[in-house]
């Protein structure tokens, strides 16, 4: 049976059986990360022989040592970047090369279709929540509710509210805003569409994604620019348009870069493509590679990220406290349910959420939230910590860097895992809330465009950070994940039996859980 030909972007292949390792790649990159803060554990990483179960040791490890001094969160991004760009293979006509060499490799240009919104509404922002679409006072009250129950962090609300404020920063007519994985579902085509913004869309050649596209594009108010393949004519009908659309992230990786060069403004660059598994890492290399190249030629680039709350960060002492305080002010009830479960399972579920602070040269004690789910794996972990690495080393280089934590979000992508989609519905037993699509939709495409317009933002790279990540701390939604009073994944079990069972319930019996 001959092996399948290999295109584009991929793991390298290991040469004794003809098959990728993305455990071993991902541990590569890990250990060359940690190799100059935590040169022993580097060593540990690469002989690690469990990679699925153990990597949160790890990218915990990158956090804690990346606290210590305001340089080692550059040393490690830059490290870790340039293995990741060494590393991985790119596949073109049959013949292997550098992925960090492939942008000479572009073979023929894109062509760009155009298609303008048939809206000529004023640019408008709400957000929908609950069946209600939540403006002016009712909004200014819930995101109050959400800082007061710790589902969002203060810098975040503050955002919102600014966003409120000035409603005049929603007129994007001013801005080239690049969407790579525009279908996704937690992406903001739907709101740049309503914001007159010039959308440059991004996504594979599939009727299914160009017809979402195309349709959300033309209700509204907005100018989107398509790749196509061929040079099509301006009067082609949407049915044909849908099936003529589009670039392969993946295969064209130099061709897109070449074709973003092509556009005469500034652009703003969204990293939001999302893949299942080992494809995430990948997608995640070809844009952070079109990110670089495009940010080298042309040097008013911005940088646009969403992270998973589901991840380790460094955070505030405040929030260690919180954390800690709610451990603390458990009800009996919960004392005894967790104190019992915790014994029958040898201590694994139900682990008090860390309180260790580690002291950093800047005189500041933080804290880590360590929120990583095991059952996600260390592909996704990687592919989130690519676009941390870039987002710290392109601010630290002078460039406005939007990247802010979403909640977690009921995408389809989430909820087709059962135990996630379980522990979702589950999630307000331990005062965390999940958010839907179209909410995080909302949120996060104001957050973006309050980076964007607000000097004062810490996306603004002349706005003083006293360490690098905090970068990440500052306007976080995390929903809840960082102030819970146990770590994570070792109340995830119990929250996704609660959702399969939550409908079943007593009333009374889910009263006293959620005190």
């Amino acid at each position: 049976m001959s092996s399948p030909i290999l295109d584009g972007l991929q793991f390298p292949i290991q040469e004794q059986n003809n098959k990728p390792s993305t455990s071993k790649t991902g541990r590569e990159i890990i250990a060359e990360a940690l190799s100059t803060v935590n040169p022993s554990l580097a060593q540990q990483a690469i002989k690690e022989k469990n990679w699925r179960k153990t990597y949160p040791q790890y990218f915990k490890a990158l956090v804690e040592s990346g606290i210590k001094t305001i340089n080692d969160p550059i040393k490690i991004a830059e490290l870790g970047l340039n293995k990741a760009h060494q590393s991985f293979e790119f596949y073109r006509d049959g013949q292997k090369h550098c992925f960090a060499n492939i942008m000479q490799f572009a073979n023929h240009s894109l062509h760009t279709f155009a298609v303008k919104g048939e809206n000529t509404s004023a640019p408008e922002w709400y957000v929908p929540y609950q069946g209600q679409k939540l403006q002016g006072d009712a909004l200014l009250s819930q995101i109050q509710t959400w800082e007061n129950n710790g589902i969002v962090e203060p810098s975040h609300a503050n955002a919102l509210r600014e966003a409120i404020a000035h409603p005049e920063w929603f007129d994007l007519s001013d801005r080239t805003m690049v969407l790579f994985g525009a279908a996704s579902e937690a992406g903001p085509l739907t709101w740049l569409s309503k914001w007159k913004a010039n959308i440059v869309a991004v996504d594979l050649p599939s009727e299914r994604v160009w017809d979402k596209i195309l349709n959300t594009v033309k209700s509204g108010n907005a100018t989107l620019y398509a790749p196509s393949q061929e040079n099509l004519d301006a009067n082609t009908d949407i049915s044909v348009l849908k099936t003529k659309l589009g670039a392969n992230l993946l295969t064209q990786t130099p061709e897109i870069a070449q074709w973003l060069l092509e556009k005469p403004n500034d652009l703003d660059l969204a990293a939001i493509a999302y893949l299942d598994g080992e494809k995430h890492v990948r997608v995640s290399m070809a844009m952070d590679a079109i990110m670089q190249f495009v940010s080298t030629h042309k040097a008013n680039t911005s940088l646009m990220f969403m992270c998973t709350p589901t991840d380790v960060y460094a955070i505030p002492k405040e929030i260690v406290d919180a954390s800690s305080a709610k451990f603390n002010d458990r009800s009996q009830l919960q004392k005894t349910l967790s104190k019992a479960i915790s014994s029958l399972s040898f201590k694994h579920l139900f682990k008090e959420n860390s309180t260790e602070l580690y002291s950093s040269e800047n005189g500041k004690q933080y804290g880590i939230a360590d929120c990583l789910v095991i059952e996600q794996g260390p592909n996704y972990a990687l592919a989130k910590r690519i676009q941390q690495w870039r987002a710290t080393l392109a601010r630290h280089m002078g460039q406005r860097v939007s990247i802010n934590i979403a909640p977690s979000t009921t995408t389809h992508s989430v909820t087709k895992n059962p135990l996630l989609k379980a522990a979702f519905n589950g999630a307000s037993l331990f005062d965390v809330e999940a958010f839907k699509p179209e909410t995080t939709n909302a949120i996060m495409a104001a957050l973006w465009i309050h980076d964007l317009r607000n000097p004062k933002s810490v996306a603004n790279p002349e706005v003083k950070l006293e360490h690098p990540l905090e970068l990440m701390m500052e306007g976080a939604n995390h929903g809840g994940l960082w102030r819970v009073a146990y770590l994570a994944r070792t109340a995830l079990p119990l929250a996704a039996l609660y959702g399969f069972a939550e409908a079943k319930l007593p009333k009374a019996l889910k009263k006293n859980l959620n005190k």
